[in-house]
């Protein structure tokens, strides 16, 4: 599914300019020990205490999708075996944007050289959600949340799994064996007004 994601999702100028770490079993793990221990230095003792139940959930590799809960069920039996066997080993994915490259395209094309940090952005969040990896696990019926830690981890992960400096850190995405429903159901969940958010011309 990631690999996938690499090569086909769309880029700006074709720039390509997404890269991604993937963490397996106890090098996950250690993604959520380094966390709690960087954000154990920052926050106070409450608060710290507070955060680390998160950390730990995350570590746990629960996956935070109703929708994934429903679509189990409808699944066949074998199949839900063999997801279900799958996800006891939790993973994560940490996506990063490489900023040489960035910079390299803003060199090349300088009418548009304000805008490649904004298009590196699109292309990370189309590789995270819109057009693969969040959609394609969910459709293999394991949970995914994403979760946003940076900038405060990102000099422990470059020491702890020898990622390159020019790599900027976007987001960390949990996925495995879905234990739960969302923290916050969609019938809890404050809306802003819709009509606040959007627009529309011209229907009849």
């Amino acid at each position: 599914i990631v690999k996938h994601a690499i090569l086909h999702v769309p880029s700006a100028f074709n720039s390509q300019t997404t890269r991604v770490v993937v963490l397996l079993g106890d090098e996950h793990r250690r993604v959520w020990d380094v966390t709690a221990q960087v954000y154990e230095q920052q926050l106070a003792r409450e608060k710290f205490e507070s955060a680390n139940k998160r950390f730990m959930g995350f570590r746990a590799g629960y996956g935070t999708s109703r929708r994934v809960e429903e679509s189990k069920k409808k699944k066949k039996k074998k199949k839900g075996k063999e997801i279900r066997k799958k996800g006891k080993e939790e993973k994560n994915i940490l996506f990063y944007e490489d900023t040489d490259v960035i910079r390299e395209f803003q060199a090349k094309f300088k009418t548009y050289e304000a805008k490649f940090p904004e298009w590196s952005d699109q292309t990370s969040g189309m590789h995270q959600f819109t057009r693969v990896v969040w959609t394609a696990l969910e459709a293999e019926g394991l949970g995914v949340n994403l979760q946003h830690y940076n900038p405060l981890i990102d000099v422990r992960f470059q020491t702890e799994f020898n990622v390159p400096p020019t790599w900027s850190m976007k987001a960390q995405m949990v996925f495995g064996t879905p234990t739960e429903g969302p923290a916050v159901p969609d019938d809890k969940k404050e809306f802003q007004p819709v009509e606040e958010r959007m627009k529309v011309y011209g229907a009849q």
